[in-house]
């Protein structure tokens, strides 16, 4: 079981949020933009208020009809979120999402979010290094 702490895998993470006014649409351009899954939905204080994955933009809004455009995220968003604080162990995190069945856990110190745990994150460096060498690939390839 991984032995790192959250506050290590978050280190040198760009925390991607919005209001909960933000539209849909706007969110999945930020999330597409940041290459994230998920956004973290915080108030005017950035106090953490909820959680917008790509799931929801799939079941929440567009198989439900939904204009992206229209559909602020407070209506759509996770609103009761468990979250972990940055001294836990990346092993507590992922406990958390096997038992809730979900992908992403905000880590939070005073109610704001200092970062996010993804599934992808238990993985460690070694997806990440094989994710740029792929990239590195393809782009060699459009050259040639």
């Amino acid at each position: 079981m991984p032995n790192r702490t959250l506050r290590q895998v978050i280190e040198g993470q760009t925390i991607t949020s919005a209001l909960a006014d933000t539209s849909v649409r706007a969110a999945a351009v930020a999330m597409a933009n940041q290459q994230v899954g998920a956004i973290l939905v915080v108030d005017d204080k950035g106090l953490l208020t909820g959680l917008f994955t790509e799931r929801d933009v799939l079941n929440r809004v567009v198989a439900k009809g939904l204009d992206p455009d229209k559909t602020p995220l407070s209506a759509v968003m996770t609103e009761k979120l468990l979250t972990a604080t940055a001294d836990k162990p990346l092993s507590h995190a992922l406990h958390m999402m096997f038992e809730g069945g979900f992908r992403h856990v905000p880590v939070v110190e005073n109610g704001k979010p200092v970062g996010m745990v993804s599934a992808r994150n238990a993985l460690g460096l070694e997806i990440c290094q094989f994710e740029k060498e792929l990239k590195e690939r393809d782009h060699i390839a459009e050259i040639l």
